[in-house]
């Protein structure tokens, strides 16, 4: 879903600004004023969400129109096409009528469950709470007003027939969700950072696993990039959507109701159980093994009551501490790999090299079981969550696959700590091109034709044996097995380059004593005793 700010919105292959997000943003302010930006987030998304559908329903129905022998108000003429039957008295143009009134609050909830009851997947998913007494209603109309300004779907009466609108609809109105999600979790900063992974991250995820096709699983999935970005691949590389199966689990409610409805604007068939539950005591998905996992879990984890699971099944590599959730994180995605499926996700860089109740020896038999695919140091401040540091896993099984190269006994270790660049002055961000080089690395060491011959690097990359690994304790951290980046020779012999380097330093430090000397002589003849 993965990973955008006002002065920095994504110009890649994905799209550009959209020249309205901006004017969003600046409405959710005058509301903010009256709630926090946790509380607003709801009221713009389910009124943005609301817009889209409406839009989409009113594009089939005008394309209807045109049609003999058709009925504009068929519900199946719309089932069939997957757009959402939107019941008469919960389209727009109504609330954009009744904006300035006391009951559009009212309005809007009654449209929202008039939508829930005729489309069975959004059952229990939208917000419904506009009428609260809370809400500025004055304000709210205001905020129709303004996202009623905004065409997220083409209507042309000349191309009405394009089959491609309709995919660039959803487009536009995923990128104003990624706006949103990103601005929010800005503004909320650690607690809103929680559904929302940094495009870039998760953009690096999606390409280094590749996933064309399969069983796609996250099961922390928050707001649903890891989902969206591995859709997004697949098209990008002349796939289909239905090419991926998606199975997900988020533990917070109000959080699976936004992933719902993330993935039910881009059209994007989901499995998120029935219910948002907590993935270590209520396993949505026990019998899925998936081929791809992609997964930002919550760093550090403290309570998740592990005191409960202690002889749990999943639990192949000792049990996790009670204290620290990282390592019951990594063996339920272990649990959940296909034979041949791989994993990426992000952990806190302590994961790496921590010793403190049975996490070393846990770490020690993944090394030896021979699933650490690759290990990434990423650079600091990408995450609005935490400063905490933070590093890329990518486990595999079957490394001696058919599809690529036999890596048996062997971890990819990747320094990316110096790359990225500020995009303000708490956050940083990875480039694309940067991306494709870790990427385009670990692609060339696991043997893909088209990346090309893999090399050492030093200070960025090094393929490690297992028994260098074993020798330094089975500490995960590439800066330990990657080397020390060359410094070029320029070929002046060090004795001579340390005498001219001293003889520069000495005549520098009396250039300063001399400029000292004359700044007190002058300001001792300005009558300033120094």
């Amino acid at each position: 879903m993965g990973r955008p700010k006002a002065s920095n919105v994504k110009k890649d292959g994905y799209g550009a600004n959209l020249g309205f997000e901006e004017k969003l943003w600046q409405a959710s302010d005058k509301m903010r004023g009256h709630m926090d930006a946790a509380e607003y987030k709801h009221v713009a998304l389910g009124l943005i969400f609301l817009k889209y559908i409406s839009d989409a329903f009113q594009e089939r129905y005008d394309a209807l129109g045109q049609e003999e022998h058709t009925d504009p108000e068929d519900r199946d003429e719309y089932t069939a096409e997957s757009v959402f039957w939107v019941p008469p008295d919960a389209r727009w143009a109504n609330f954009q009528a009744a904006a300035k009134q006391p009951t559009i609050g009212k309005m809007i909830d009654d449209a929202m469950v008039a939508i829930e009851k005729e489309n069975p997947s959004l059952k229990g998913v939208l917000p419904k709470d506009y009428a609260r007494p809370s809400l500025d209603q004055r304000r709210l109309g205001e905020l129709i007003d303004l996202i009623g300004t905004i065409e997220l779907v083409e209507r042309d009466a000349r191309d009405l027939s394009d089959q491609h609108r309709g995919h660039r609809s959803k487009d536009i109105l995923g990128r104003v969700y990624e706006y949103f999600l990103g601005k929010f979790a800005s503004a909320e900063g650690k607690a809103g950072g929680e559904f929302y992974t940094p495009q870039a991250v998760v953009k690096l995820l999606v390409e280094m696993i590749e996933p064309y096709r399969g069983r796609v699983y996250d099961p922390c999935c928050g707001s649903g990039g890891m989902f969206v970005q591995s859709e997004r691949f697949v098209e990008a590389h002349g796939g289909r959507r239905s090419d991926l199966s998606i199975f997900g689990q988020e533990s917070n409610p109000t959080t699976w109701k936004l992933c719902k409805m993330n993935l039910a604007i881009r059209g994007i068939d989901n499995n998120l159980g029935p219910h948002h539950a907590d993935t270590f005591h209520h396993d949505l998905h026990k019998d899925v093994k998936a081929d791809y996992i992609l997964a930002n879990p919550p760093f550090n984890v403290s309570d998740w009551g592990g005191e409960r699971l202690r002889e749990d099944a999943r639990w192949k590599f000792g049990a996790p501490p009670l204290g620290n959730a990282n390592y019951a994180w990594v063996q339920h995605i272990v649990h959940h790999l296909a034979p041949n499926g791989v994993a990426g996700f992000v952990l806190a860089n302590g994961s790496m090299s921590s010793n403190q109740s049975g996490e070393g020896e846990i770490r020690r038999a993944l090394v030896e079981a021979d699933l650490v695919d690759c290990m990434i140091t990423l650079p600091g401040q990408l995450f609005y969550t935490t400063a905490i540091p933070a590093c890329l896993w990518f486990l595999a099984r079957g490394k001696a696959n058919s599809k690529f190269r036999d890596r048996r006994g062997e971890t990819l270790f990747i320094d990316a700590r110096k790359l990225g660049r500020l995009v303000d002055r708490t956050h940083r961000e990875l480039s694309d091109d940067e991306i494709a080089r870790i990427a385009r690395a670990y692609h060339a060491w696991r043997g893909e034709k088209e990346a090309g011959q893999y090399e050492d690097v030093p200070g960025f990359c090094k393929d490690a044996k297992k028994d260098e690994i074993a020798a330094h304790g089975y500490v995960l951290t590439p800066g330990r097995y990657v080397e020390a980046e060359d410094v070029e020779d320029d070929g002046e012999p060090f004795e001579e380059k340390m005498g001219r380097l001293v003889a520069k330093l000495e005549e520098q430090l009396a250039e300063a004593a001399r400029l000292e000397t004359l700044l007190r002589s002058n300001m001792r003849g300005l009558g300033y005793v120094v």
